[in-house]
């Protein structure tokens, strides 16, 4: 790790290239080589941590623990506690952030912030979880979208009751293998072509949640009271806890699931215009953008929820998918099929699959500046650079570890 002299308020003495983007130039205070290419404006900076957090994504995801442990009452009120602590830890990261603009991150951070007597064990911590983390993440979104393409193939070809195909594990560790792929393949541009794609990934997102939180309550014909959407709490979680506070704090989880990902805004420092100033903006819009269009969104479909344990039924013709049952059940009872369902887990999907994009562009930005500090076993090859400016081991890199790591799943 490179240290250099500061002046006592975070910001390096050296004003060699102040003349040059000012996140340029912070990055060259700090003792780094300029490798990347900084094309992100604040927008595309912004977008990749707001497609990362992805309330479709997460929402939809563990939309099931949500509904098990609490249901409406933590759905609706524990999305807003969640909400109120990732913003205060956001508003802190952003202010490092604006200090210490570079693509490490958290581990550079802790380094910076813990003295040199305790830089190498901070820094060498913080960056394994970090990492490894984003890791998991990867493979957490990716094997969702996964389940999730299983689930529409099911429910397309008639559902659980009607002789619908229902994939084995393998299969659907193939499916994952398929879009990791796709998503190195993509990763593999240079960022000019990712920007692009992550600004369409963060209106895809916003389009998505406004267009399922009034149309899935508009089709639906039973429709759950304000009543029970605000006020009724689960607690027949079939695992034998009584504890309301600890039936609470597990349905938390959905919500604090979610709202995680807004460090990339931090990764992609490197390759974003003014970065010392775009990349706490990033982090810190991101998450209360998220905060007020994932609330939307948990609120429309709650109010399509009217029947709890049968949306958690494995006897459903959705499997026990919650969401993809409140969907698939809104257009059939109305129409007599579910088609505009199964339309609707599609556009699910496509934000999955831009929330999966996304991540793996973060790992490898963390594993390319994790490297280039020596951190990593042959770190010389991770933090590579193609001609297009990419880091294009680390991505392959990220993508093997997840595919790997989804092997792991038992069922």
């Amino acid at each position: 790790m490179v240290w250099k002299i500061d002046d006592g308020s975070g910001r390096g003495v050296d004003e060699e290239s102040a003349h040059i983007d000012s996140g340029h130039s912070r990055l060259h205070e700090l003792g780094y080589k300029q490798e990347l290419k900084r094309d992100l404006s604040l927008l595309s900076n912004f977008a990749f941590s707001f497609s990362i957090i992805s309330v479709l994504t997460g929402i939809t995801t563990l939309y099931n623990t949500g509904l098990t442990f609490g249901g409406p009452v933590v759905t609706t009120y524990g999305w807003f506690v969640a909400g109120f602590f990732t913003m205060f830890v956001g508003l802190s990261m952003a202010e490092i952030c604006s200090s210490y603009p570079t693509s490490g991150g958290l581990y550079y951070w802790s380094a910076r912030l813990s003295g040199k007597e305790w830089a190498p064990f901070a820094s060498w911590l913080t960056g394994w979880f970090n990492i490894v983390g984003q890791w998991a993440v990867t493979t957490s979104v990716d094997y969702s979208l996964a389940q999730l393409v299983q689930v529409i193939i099911l429910l397309g070809t008639g559902g659980a009751n009607g002789g619908g195909y229902k994939a084995s594990k393998y299969v659907v560790i193939c499916f994952h293998g398929g879009i990791l792929l796709i998503h190195a393949i993509l990763n593999s541009l240079p960022i000019s072509w990712l920007s692009f794609l992550g600004q369409i990934a963060a209106a895809w997102n916003i389009l998505g949640v406004f267009v399922l939180m009034i149309l899935i309550p508009a089709v639906a014909t039973q429709r759950a009271s304000a009543k029970y959407v605000f006020t009724h709490f689960n607690t027949d979680n079939n695992v034998g806890i009584q504890s309301k506070l600890y039936i609470f704090v597990l349905g938390l989880l959905m919500s604090q699931y979610t709202l995680t990902g807004y460090d990339a805004s931090a990764h992609m420092t490197e390759e974003t215009k003014n970065a010392d100033k775009n990349g706490p903006k990033g982090i810190i819009s991101s998450i209360g953008i998220s905060i007020v269009v994932g609330w939307a969104y948990l609120l429309g479909i709650t109010f399509a929820v009217t029947n709890i344990p049968y949306l958690l039924s494995s006897e459903n013709d959705a499997g026990g998918y919650a969401i993809a049952e409140v969907f698939y059940l809104a257009f059939k009872d109305r129409y007599g099929n579910g088609v505009g369902g199964i339309i609707c887990l599609a556009v699910v999907a496509v934000a999955i699959f831009f929330c999966g994009m996304s991540s793996v562009t973060s790992n490898s930005r963390m594993a390319y500046a994790f490297s280039r500090d020596g951190a990593m076993p042959f770190s010389s090859l991770w933090h590579k650079v193609n001609k297009q400016e990419v880091p294009i081991n680390a991505v392959w890199l990220s993508v093997f570890i997840s595919f790997c790591m989804a092997l792991t799943v038992s069922d």
